[in-house]
């Protein structure tokens, strides 16, 4: 199978390829987004995703000890995708993080509804309101896959679930583990619908998160450390729960704070 060979970085392919990184817009208006490294297009693919371009370095798979015919997804390249050859020179210029691995690839977005959900008897749900940082969503992401929720619902979002910076923070977890940016009126409208108890995490009028039921349907639901949540989340609270905090400063990440909710939902569940 013959493959393009890049040399430089002009190439209006890796052009489009450093947009599609930096501009939310174009991600949208392409249905496309950028994923690097090797375990990340693995877990992509494995989810069902699909490459629309790769992009492969020969010189830093071979120095990483891979095939440069073993990548994933290699046994079917030329199947719906194309693949090119990248000087170690380009790649460096397009990659955007640390320790390259020589793979990046632009994958066709997709998206999913509250009404494709599909969730079992007794679902575990985080809910994120309004979070701007990537990667503290994609830390809340791998932390859900961990616990095995069955959900992300991303609120009145102010950054998109392709953004490069959260995919990288998730580890692939945006794509093991359902998300759905949607508003908080639907978020809510749909979570009462089903008999979801819906848990927000805040300071004021809060019971200790451990002296909660977390057994049935639940929604932990999370805000910012700086504003925390909304006052239509605090007021359709079923309970309010907080993490006792015994030192001087009174919140934590809510990646830290998702970790521990969602595992102590996990140990009561067990």
């Amino acid at each position: 199978m013959g493959r393009e060979l890049i040399t430089s970085a002009q190439n209006p392919k890796i052009k489009r390829l450093l947009a599609l990184q930096k501009d939310s817009s174009l991600r949208r208006e392409c249905s496309l987004f950028v994923l690097e490294g090797r375990r990340e297009l693995e877990h992509c693919m494995d989810a069902g995703y699909e490459p629309d371009s790769v992009f492969i370095c020969p010189e830093l798979l071979s120095r990483a000890g891979v095939d440069p015919r073993e990548w994933p997804g290699a046994k079917t390249a030329g199947r719906g995708f194309r693949i090119f050859e990248v000087s170690e020179e380009v790649y460096e210029k397009a990659a955007y993080r640390g320790g390259t691995e020589g793979v990046i690839a632009e994958i066709k977005s997709r998206s999913t509804s509250l009404g494709g959900l599909k969730l079992p008897d007794n679902p575990l749900i985080v809910v994120l309101e309004a979070v701007e940082k990537p990667g503290n969503i994609g830390a809340v992401l791998r932390s859900a896959d961990a616990a095995g929720a069955d959900a992300v619902l991303i609120c009145d979002p102010l950054t998109d679930l392709y953004n490069p910076n959260l995919i990288r923070a998730s580890i692939g977890a945006v794509f093991t583990l359902p998300c759905v940016a949607c508003t908080s009126a639907e978020a809510l409208e749909w979570l009462r619908s089903r008999g979801i108890r819906i848990l927000t995490a805040q300071l004021q009028d809060s019971a200790l998160y451990y002296d909660t039921d977390m057994r049935g349907p639940t929604a932990i639901v999370m805000g910012t450390e700086s504003t925390g949540l909304s006052r239509q989340w605090r007021d359709a609270a079923s309970a309010r729960i907080r993490i006792p905090m015994l030192g001087s400063l009174d919140s934590l990440n809510v990646s830290v704070s998702a970790a521990i909710l969602l595992f102590e939902a996990v140990r009561q569940r067990a």
